[in-house]
């Protein structure tokens, strides 16, 4: 039995092998990647590589055992229809009669269109009969504090978020979250809303900004057409920049205030402050 990982390179897949390894042998792990060379360290600790790509569904052939545990983590190519890239491992999942297959969501209470293609990846995977645990990540502190630059430049945080609080964790912490449901038991068939303990608004976050870098930073609430234009003026794609905007609307409306609790007890410990994020951004 493996516990396998998809996207294992990645900005989430990194934690989260990289913390399975303080929990099992590093044999019995499978990092799932689409460039080996970017795997070289785990290799060198001893852990699976398998090279697999979800646009070549071939790759996926004989990759997963009964009984394996299997992380999802959904794709970031948005122009190319993520549903059908992921029922690509769902459906090689269940070939193989999976233990379980845990997929990397967003919160139920999201209704921005970036939840489009991760509801109806959730539908494929309810329809594959597969034992499944949906991990419906809320927004990551990183979203943000990896794009400190420009509001250092300009002195501003820019959105479209209105009053809007946004209950965002590290992806450490949710990465802890995924490690909990891969090595522990009883988590078939479960639904997790994941959050932060505490929610903040962009205003709070400006100030924090400002608190620790000593600069006067302001949060300059736009109209959502207004940041539309900024962001592709900055060079984002029209179709990214939409989606942007809707997940500030949806903040606007609360919907990224996600309070059940799930993330901290599954992780065993408190999610981390957006202050930390900040103060490693700024480091």
């Amino acid at each position: 039995m493996s516990i396998v990982v998809t996207g294992a390179t990645g900005h989430l897949g990194r934690h989260v092998v990289t913390q399975l390894l303080e929990k099992v042998p590093a044999e019995q792990i499978t990092a799932v990647v689409r460039d080996k060379a970017k795997a070289a360290d785990y290799a060198a600790r001893g852990v699976n590589i398998a090279v697999a790509d979800y646009n070549s569904p071939e790759t996926f052939d004989g990759l997963f055992a009964a009984g394996d545990k299997v992380l999802l983590i959904s794709g970031n190519e948005f122009d190319k229809g993520r549903p059908q890239q992921h029922r690509v491992v769902i459906d090689a999942a269940k070939a193989a009669g999976v233990a379980l297959l845990a997929y990397t969501s967003a919160p139920g209470s999201l209704t921005a269109s970036l939840v489009d293609d991760h509801r109806a990846t959730e539908e494929l995977l309810l329809a594959s009969g597969l034992p499944y645990a949906l991990l419906r990540n809320g927004w990551y502190h990183e979203n943000y504090t990896e794009n400190l630059a420009p509001v250092l430049e300009h002195d501003a945080v820019v959105a479209a978020a209105g009053e809007g609080r946004v209950s965002s964790a590290s992806r450490a912490d949710y990465a802890a979250a995924a490690v909990a449901v891969l090595t522990g038991e009883g988590h078939e068939n479960q639904t997790y809303e994941l959050g932060g303990d505490v929610a903040w608004s962009l205003a709070e976050y400006a100030a924090e900004i400002a608190r620790q870098t000593g600069k006067e930073i302001a949060y300059n609430s736009v109209p959502g057409e207004v940041l539309q234009s900024i962001l592709t003026g900055a060079g984002v794609p029209e179709a990214f920049a939409t989606i942007l905007v809707g997940v500030d609307a949806s903040i606007a409306k609360g919907e990224l205030v996600v309070d059940s609790g799930d993330l901290s007890r599954l992780a065993g410990r408190p999610t981390s402050p957006i202050s930390e994020a900040v103060a490693d951004a700024l480091k």
